[in-house]
């Protein structure tokens, strides 16, 4: 599975315990947290983790990349082609040990972006399971909110809370979109009495 360090990512892992976690640092500004808290969850959790370092930085845009955001972006972190390019890159990776079944976090709020849509998964699952390789990709938490995401895994609080969800870089901003939707969701757990 694809593990970024994110609350949503977190969930599912601890949902789902794959195997493998494969985190990628495509030099945005939070990597080095990312990279971080994703080799703990890992850990925890008797993960392999899978790194990869591919610097696509010339590429981004927006507060994942510590730019402006380009005219075409629906909101100020999107990185064009962002789930597509990690997507790949994974694919790359799981051909060459041997897994076939690529597992990611997105969940019903990220069809902001277009690249965040079942549509868009089910076009990126036909994709790569025809190349040689046949690596499906599947999204067990695309109808799902986070906060549904995360009550379903029964991820306890002391994982939960190595989440990094800052776009902007390796401490939380506090005023980014990501930032926001974990102090949100996080409200709503504990008002929920999670």
């Amino acid at each position: 599975m694809l593990l970024s360090g994110g609350m949503d990512s977190i969930a599912l892992a601890y949902w789902k315990r794959p195997e493998v976690a494969i985190t990628i640092d495509y030099a945005q500004k939070a990597a080095s947290t990312e990279l971080a808290v994703a080799a703990e969850v890992a850990r925890t959790l008797n993960m392999r983790h899978e790194i990869i370092r591919v610097d696509c930085s010339s590429l981004g845009s927006g507060d994942m990349a510590g730019s402006e955001p380009l005219a075409a972006a629906p909101v100020t972190e999107w990185w064009p082609f962002r789930n597509q390019m990690l997507l790949t890159f994974a694919g790359m990776r799981a051909v060459a040990i041997g897994v076939t079944e690529l597992m990611t976090g997105s969940v019903a709020s990220d069809g902001t972006h277009a690249d965040g849509r079942a549509e868009f998964y089910a076009a990126a699952d036909a994709l790569m399971g025809m190349q040689e390789g046949n690596v499906r990709v599947i999204v067990p938490a695309i109808g799902m909110t986070t906060v549904e995401l995360i009550k379903t895994s029964g991820v306890p609080r002391e994982i939960l809370a190595w989440a990094h969800s800052c776009h902007t870089g390796p401490l939380a901003c506090g005023d980014c979109r990501g930032c926001h939707k974990h102090f949100q969701v996080t409200e709503q757990l504990f008002d929920d009495a999670y």
